[in-house]
């Protein structure tokens, strides 16, 4: 019977990708994809797939934003910075910050915008999440991907500022030895966002993941079950 360092080190960077993949990293605010996916992001570009990081809303304060609303004049900047350096694209949804919603016309919304992207893979938050936020755009991913017919892998990540993702249980790692500066310094491109604290938080998270893993630091993700799996760099 493997143990578990065995059976998880035979997950990590096992397959190699025949062709470019298109990988959309979906994520409740600007900061998400890149605190939780940012090494295996960066991995992934090096190798030359093609990454876009989906956001549901631009971090606004009001719902509608208001002309002088953070979300548009900082928020968005910040994001597109860290997917430069992430050498990723950004594309955000048409939600707002702290007011989520789910239902059939935003799942629609949310539906086309990923069927114009043609996914091979799609992460997105674990649904079982402290911010509603997170839980929305696990609902509206899980409804993009069952209504597709499954076409894509569909992987679920962490995150945390202490009080987010829970009861998460990895099925396979990535290795973001080679890739954590990169990731922090996407991370830390989201300046108004107190990265000095949430990045220690994260890094944390990754450490652990290496210890079960094998590595330095690695990425968690589970893959749902009744998905096909993804070449994971």
């Amino acid at each position: 019977m493997f143990s578990r360092r065995t059976f998880v080190g035979s997950l990590c960077g096992a397959l190699a990708a025949a062709e470019p993949l298109k990988i959309v990293v979906a994520g409740g605010h600007p900061g998400d994809p890149e605190y939780g996916c940012g090494g295996t992001i960066a991995r992934y570009t090096s190798l030359g797939h093609s990454v876009t990081l989906l956001y549901l809303n631009r971090g606004e304060k009001s719902c509608p934003a208001a002309e002088d609303d953070p979300g548009s004049s900082v928020r968005v900047p910040e994001a597109r910075k860290a997917c430069g350096i992430l050498h990723a694209k950004a594309a955000f949804v048409s939600q707002c910050d702290g007011h989520a919603v789910v239902d059939a016309a935003h799942q629609e919304e949310f539906r086309a915008m990923l069927a114009a992207e043609k996914p091979d893979v799609l992460f997105t938050h674990w649904p079982v999440d402290g911010h509603a936020d997170h839980r929305a755009i696990a609902s509206l991913s899980y409804d993009a991907w069952s209504k597709s017919g499954k076409g894509f892998a569909l992987y679920f990540y962490e995150v945390s500022d202490g009080e987010d993702t829970q009861m998460f249980t990895p099925t396979d790692y990535v290795d973001i030895s080679s890739t954590e500066d990169t990731k922090k310094a996407a991370c830390y491109a989201h300046a108004s966002q107190a990265p000095d604290k949430f990045y220690a938080l994260q890094f944390a998270v990754t450490r652990y993941r290496g210890i079960e893993s094998g590595c330095r630091q690695a990425e968690a993700f589970i893959r749902h079950v009744q998905s096909k799996k993804a070449f994971l760099p």
